[in-house]
């Protein structure tokens, strides 16, 4: 059976080189010919899948949708444990005017330690997740001020059971997600340290196909 992970296509964000976490902005002109180049290529794949699962941001939502055009998927599954890890009071500042304020060095442990959380939001922060409407429904405790590496990985960890329950079930699954909710499930599949982690990079719209055993061991990967 197979498992495609697809980073979103690049976001307006991405492009003015913006911390995004989950602020819920759109794909550029770039990230939209990525996207529909991800559904174009997944289709000469021929693997047929059951189900795809995203996040609850618009980036992740809508390049699924460009790859739907091309590849039919029967069921949709929207959860914000797939969303981008939360990057805190740095949510929207650009990356290298952070560097020119606090450091080459600092910046690069805020973006890539694996268990080291940027500075928090305060709850009366409109950025706080509390304060979005697409959040109303959740428990407090479940909404991050911020978050490291490590902790978006045990908020996608919270569901990747049922993927697994799908994958052993020889289902073939697709999950459209973001760069470090990605690296999250690509630690667990391939069982990489948590110092190797923080090396691995997730392009934006390439998919990442993995063949799996009955024990869901990887057999292969592939980058497409």
């Amino acid at each position: 059976m197979y498992l495609v992970l697809v980073r979103h296509g690049e976001s307006l964000w991405n492009k003015e080189n913006r911390f995004t976490g989950w602020a819920d902005v759109g794909l550029s002109e770039k990230g939209i010919d990525e996207a529909i180049n991800a559904g174009m290529v997944l289709a000469t794949t021929h693997i047929q899948f059951s189900i795809a699962y995203t996040s609850v941001l618009k980036r992740a939502k809508d390049t699924l949708r460009y790859i739907m055009d091309y590849v039919q998927i029967p069921q949709v599954i929207e959860d914000y444990h797939y969303n981008e890890r939360h990057y805190g009071a740095l949510q929207g500042l650009n990356k290298d005017e952070m560097r020119k304020k606090y450091g080459e060095e600092q910046v690069q442990i805020w973006r890539r330690s694996y268990d080291v959380r940027p500075p928090e939001l305060d709850i009366s922060d409109e950025r706080f997740p509390g304060n979005d409407e697409k959040y109303k429904d959740l428990p407090l405790e479940k909404l991050p001020k911020c978050e490291s590496l490590k902790d978006t990985l045990v908020r996608v960890e919270e569901v990747l059971g049922d993927v697994r329950d799908r994958l052993k079930h020889k289902e073939n699954v697709l999950i459209v997600a973001h760069g470090n909710s990605i690296r999250a499930i690509v630690k667990d599949l391939e069982e990489i340290s948590d110092e190797e982690i923080v090396k691995v990079e997730i392009p934006t719209g390439k998919p990442i196909i993995y063949e799996l055993d009955e024990n869901l061991k990887v057999i292969s990967k592939t980058e497409l």
